[in-house]
């Protein structure tokens, strides 16, 4: 496990109508501040892979599909490691990434599969770092 991620179980309340699936309460200890919430959409076998945030804290859930997130720590060079996990309805968590972490995903259910991004500060270009795909070695 990299130092500094967080993983969070979420609850899913089961009901006839259609589940309900909690995110992000104010009163959890990886909540710092709103900043702006998005979604991004991941199509089956797709790499979006690689990027950082020099500001931005990441508060990571998948409600639909499946996505294999690897995180990549290069903060200490002496302890370069990655971290995988697969979020889905049946791993229903939710990743508090800080900033200053590599990151990369892949869709693991045919078809779409959306992850929802609750940020602390909303989108600015110029906090965000990028490298291309084959920059870090990591076997997908």
């Amino acid at each position: 496990m990299i130092e500094d991620i967080r993983i969070n179980t979420l609850k899913i309340i089961q009901v006839e109508e259609g589940d309900v699936m909690h995110a992000l309460k104010e009163e959890e200890e990886s909540f710092i501040r709103f900043g702006e919430a998005y979604f991004s959409n991941i199509k089956y076998n797709s790499i979006k892979a690689w990027k950082r945030h020099k500001l931005m804290t990441l508060n990571l859930v998948v409600p639909v599909g499946e996505i294999k997130f690897v995180f990549y720590d290069d903060r200490k060079p002496s302890r370069r490691e990655f971290y995988e996990i697969i979020l889905s309805k049946k791993n229903y968590c939710r990743i508090t990434v800080p900033p200053m972490i590599w990151m990369g995903f892949q869709g693991l259910s045919e078809g779409d599969s959306t992850l929802l991004n609750i940020a602390d500060i909303s989108h600015n270009p110029l906090e965000i770092e990028k490298l291309p795909f084959e920059e870090i070695n990591y076997n997908w």
